[in-house]
C-alpha cells in the first residue's frame, strides 16, 4: 500500500491534468482505479480543462484556480462521485444531486450543463 501522508499539489492547471491522467505516483488520484474514465471524459471538455482537477474522497471536483491556496480553495462547482457506474453528479457541498448516469461521458456532460454561466463566458474559446 502506498504512503499517502504527503502528496504534493500540482503547481498549475496543466500539470494537475497531466498528473491526474498519468496517475503519477504519490499524487491525487494515483491510487483510485475508478478515476481514469471520468478524468479522460473531463479532460475532453475544453471548459473543464481550464479548471484545476481536484480528486478527493472518492470524487472528482473542479476548482477555479490553482495553488497556492492561502484559504481553502473555492469549491462551488458541480462534481462527480467516482466508483463503478452509475455515476452520481452533485452540486457543491452535496447540496443537490443533479442526476445519476450510466457513463463517465454523461456524468461530465451533466457537470458542464450545470456550470455557472459566467464560467462558460470566461473560458469560451480557450484551448489547452
Amino acid at each position: 500500500m502506498q504512503d499517502r501522508t504527503f502528496m504534493p499539489e500540482a503547481p498549475d492547471v496543466e500539470t494537475a491534468w497531466t498528473w491526474l491522467l498519468e496517475r503519477r505516483p504519490m499524487t491525487r488520484g494515483c491510487f483510485d482505479v475508478t478515476l481514469p474514465p471520468v478524468a479522460a471524459a473531463a479532460y475532453a471538455e475544453p471548459v473543464l480543462r481550464t479548471l484545476f482537477p481536484f480528486h478527493t474522497h472518492g470524487t472528482l471536483k473542479f476548482i477555479r484556480d490553482a495553488p497556492p491556496w492561502y484559504e481553502p480553495p473555492i469549491d462551488d462547482l458541480p462534481f462527480v462521485v467516482l466508483g463503478e457506474p452509475p455515476y452520481s453528479v452533485y452540486t457543491a457541498g452535496h447540496a443537490i444531486r443533479l442526476g445519476e448516469v450510466a457513463t463517465a461521458e454523461d456524468a461530465i456532460s451533466l457537470v458542464v450543463a450545470h456550470l455557472p454561466a459566467d464560467l462558460g463566458a470566461d473560458t469560451a474559446g480557450q484551448q489547452s
